[in-house]
């Protein structure tokens, strides 16, 4: 039983980091949403902009104009990863050639 209570205290200190939410303010929402179309800008000038990204930056805006700003900032960082995925891939198609 001695050999578990490092386990567990750990698993104690896990779960309950988890269990505490950050509250986002509005400037934290403004500043990922600026953020998330910098990057989505670039990929888009590279030409490969995705799809939903504009539609999840959308998303993140109006969640910030009706004050929810945990998701506002959730969504925003969502699409940033997605534009900055999209400019890995621009950057991966630039060296693709054929197969010989």
């Amino acid at each position: 039983m001695k050999k578990f209570v490092p386990l567990f205290i750990a698993a104690a200190l896990v779960l309950g980091a988890c269990g505490a939410q950050q509250k986002h303010t509005d400037k934290d929402a403004a500043a990922a949403i600026s953020a998330a179309k910098s990057v989505n800008k670039k990929a888009k000038k590279a030409e490969f902009e995705w799809r939903d990204t504009g539609k999840i930056i959308k998303k993140a805006e109006a969640a910030a104009k009706d004050g929810e700003f945990d998701e506002a900032v959730k969504q925003a960082n969502k699409a940033k990863k997605q534009a900055e995925m999209a400019l890995q891939q621009a950057k991966a198609a630039k060296r693709a050639r054929p197969r010989i």
